[in-house]
Order: structure tokens, then C-alpha cells, then sequence
């Protein structure tokens, strides 16, 4: 059997990164797009090549249409149909909204929000045609509850969900489920670069479970959800946060 071809935005940041070799581990046929401004990428596909693992890259901007247009007819023609979109590609401008610029707003709403859209758009009808597909949207615990200094990343994170019941509805009887992923914090390098204290004192007494959620277990959430006996779960927002906010 051919394998399936999943496409991951975001792919070579920290969580998108053990996404990817994840993926790739459960035989999957990994594609993974990054930002045209990181300056990184030839050196993180060099150190995924000794590690193993051969990931087809594509630089695109996911919060330009056009850009997301081009990269996926780039994808489809040199790889093949998109069967797996995870739509992972993600940013913060955190400050409170007395300090918030239009520019911090539209940067996030654009990166966070208007690409699931952007990037959406280019594989779902094939989706529809060929009856199956997955179509993953990785949230936040804080678009669920909120957070102090990050209406714009909250906005954009639950605005996600929205998309994701709304798609779901639409493309349930073809075979296409739409799903919402809602982490909380996370072993990331970005986490891990909090201070030791801050996160002792602040984060971690927030977690009943007390420690952070590790990369891996996001993947294999992830990895469920593409898979066939995932088949009838459509329209979820799952959280995956030790347990620091339940609905």
C-alpha cells in the first residue's frame, strides 16, 4: 500500500519537529513546510538525514494565500496528494492589549489563524474527491481558557475550533474528519528557556499531573487521529494538558 502523505506547517519548530519524525516513524510520508525566513532549514534537513529520516521541505509564508497556493501545487506535483494536513505553524506576540499594536495582532491572527484557511483550502476538495483525509488543528490550552497579555494568540487558537466543528460537519459523510488538538505546556526548547524558578513556582503547580507534557505525546495523539480507528471522532477539541484546564 502506498503510503499516505501527511503534511505538517510548522514542521522543523520544537513540537513540529518530533511531529515529524514521529510520523515518519509510523510510516508515514512526512512533508513539512517552513517559514521563507528561517535561515536554518538546509542544516535541520542535513541533521534529519543523519538521523534517518527523508523529509520533503517547502519554504512558504502559511499566512499568504498565494504562498500556501504555490507550496501545496509544488507538493502535489513533486510528491503527490496531501492525505494528512497538521496545521502546527504558530507564533506568539504576547503583551497586554492596552500595549497590543495592530501589527502584533495581525501577525498572529495571520500565522495562527488565517493559515488554517490558506492551507486548508488547497487540499480539502481532494480529501472530499478521494473519501478520506485528516485534517488536524493544533490549538492551546489558552484558546480554551484565556490568558493574560495574549488576546491575539487565545483569539486566533479559539477561533481554530471554530473552523474545526464548522469543516467537520461539512465533510463528515466523505470520509475527511476535522479535529482540534489543545495542548498545554509542553517540553518545547521555547518552554524549556523559561526560567527554572518561573516555571517551579508559577507553571507547574497548575498541572495536576506536576510536569510538563512531552513532545512525543502530542505526536501520538496526533498519530490517533490519523489513523483508521480514529474514524469516528470529527469536530473534538482534545486537550492534552496534565489536566490544568477541563471542560
Amino acid at each position: 500500500m502506498t503510503k499516505r502523505i501527511a503534511l505538517i506547517t510548522g514542521g522543523m519548530g520544537g513540537l513540529g519537529e518530533t511531529i515529524s519524525t514521529k510520523m515518519a516513524d509510523a510510516d508515514y510520508r512526512v512533508v513539512v513546510t517552513y517559514s521563507p525566513s528561517n535561515k536554518t532549514s538546509s542544516q535541520w534537513l542535513a541533521d534529519m538525514k543523519a538521523k534517518g529520516y527523508a523529509f520533503n521541505a517547502y519554504a512558504c509564508d502559511v499566512a499568504d494565500y498565494e504562498s500556501a497556493k504555490a507550496c501545496i501545487a509544488k507538493v502535489m506535483a513533486e510528491v503527490g496528494p496531501v492525505d494528512i494536513l497538521v496545521n502546527n505553524a504558530g507564533i506568539t506576540k504576547d503583551t497586554t492589549f492596552r500595549k497590543m499594536d495592530l501589527a502584533a495582532w495581525k501577525a498572529v491572527i495571520g500565522t495562527n489563524l488565517d493559515s488554517v484557511f490558506n492551507m486548508t483550502k488547497q487540499v480539502y476538495d481532494g480529501m472530499m474527491d478521494r473519501g478520506w483525509g485528516r485534517i488536524i488543528n493544533v490549538s492551546s490550552v489558552n484558546g480554551s481558557k484565556g490568558a493574560f497579555g495574549q488576546t491575539n494568540y487565545a483569539a486566533a487558537k479559539s477561533g481554530m475550533h471554530g473552523f474545526t466543528k464548522s469543516l467537520a460537519l461539512e465533510s463528515a459523510r466523505k470520509g475527511v474528519t476535522v479535529n482540534t488538538i489543545s495542548p498545554g505546556y509542553i517540553g518545547t526548547k521555547m518552554v524549556m528557556a523559561i526560567p527554572k524558578e518561573v516555571l517551579d513556582s508559577k507553571i507547574l503547580p497548575q498541572i495536576p499531573i506536576a510536569r510538563l507534557g512531552k513532545p512525543e505525546e502530542v505526536a501520538g495523539l496526533i498519530i490517533y487521529l490519523c489513523s483508521e480507528e480514529a474514524a469516528f471522532v470529527t469536530g473534538a477539541n482534545i486537550a492534552i494538558n496534565g489536566g490544568q484546564h477541563m471542560q
